[in-house]
């Protein structure tokens, strides 16, 4: 039992490993792969069947892949978006000429946003 196990923490390491991001996948592969139990047109069934295999390997892919760095941005974009998708109070644009990320209040109408990072102004609905 100790051979396999020093296998395999020898196998994985320097890889990435799992993460938020690679478990929506995994549940969204689980979600379409319990969806063709439901579905009585066989088109559908294998479609769904089709995605939910290519979201499984994706999330193994992810998991083995020995480029951290790449995978680690990817989860933070995705926890970036869910950050936003989350937040009701505020609303984000990108500055036209940076594309630095600005957060502003919802609600307010028409108003003028000044871009912290190059302080270009522009106007926006909120």
């Amino acid at each position: 039992m100790e051979r396999i196990r020093n296998f395999f923490r020898h196998f994985m390491l320097g890889r990435y490993g799992t993460d938020k991001l690679n478990m929506a996948i995994l549940c969204a592969g689980v979600v379409c792969s319990a969806l063709t139990l439901f579905l009585r047109w066989p088109l559908a069934c294998l479609i769904l069947t089709l995605v939910s295999y290519g979201l499984m390997i994706l999330a193994i892919f992810r998991m083995l892949s020995r480029n951290t760095y790449k995978r680690y941005q990817e989860n933070k974009r995705y926890l970036r978006w869910l950050d936003r998708l989350k937040d009701r109070e505020h609303k984000y644009f990108d500055c036209p000429r940076c594309r630095q990320p600005v957060r502003v209040p919802r609600g307010k109408g028409k108003i003028a946003i000044t871009c912290p990072k190059c302080k270009e102004k522009f106007i926006k609905k909120t």
